[in-house]
């Protein structure tokens, strides 16, 4: 079973930056496609980075220009560089680890994320 384990989150002023950082526990990880997700209060769970195993990369509009996620294949670990914050940012920010043909995906726990001046 591999556990995923969010650091990072906090209050911070709009405008302001945190890095978010995921560390998983499994040997495969190099494999995985990693992304990071978020939950604002009353709303659903949306996808907010992923990257391959490969190091592609994709966005949700809402974050593109701002928002840069990465991989450390040698450390376990996947980062969330967040700039600019916006109030709407503000949500429970959870790393996810896939290999679909596998059938495997893994979540953290989240980590909570508050933009407010």
């Amino acid at each position: 079973q591999v556990q995923l384990v969010e650091s990072g989150g906090g209050l911070v002023q709009p405008g302001g930056s945190l890095t978010l950082s995921c560390v998983s526990s499994g040997r495969r990880f190099s494999i995985y496609a990693l992304g990071w997700h978020r939950q604002a209060p009353g709303e659903q769970r949306e996808l907010v980075a992923r990257i391959t195993s490969s190091g592609r990369t994709n966005y949700a509009d809402s974050v593109k220009g701002r928002f840069t996620i990465s991989r450390v294949n040698v450390k376990n670990t996947v980062y969330l560089q967040m700039n600019s914050l916006k109030p709407e940012d503000t949500g429970v920010y959870y790393c996810n680890a896939a290999d679909p043909p596998a059938g495997e995906e893994y979540w953290g726990k989240g980590t909570l994320v508050t933009v407010s001046s």
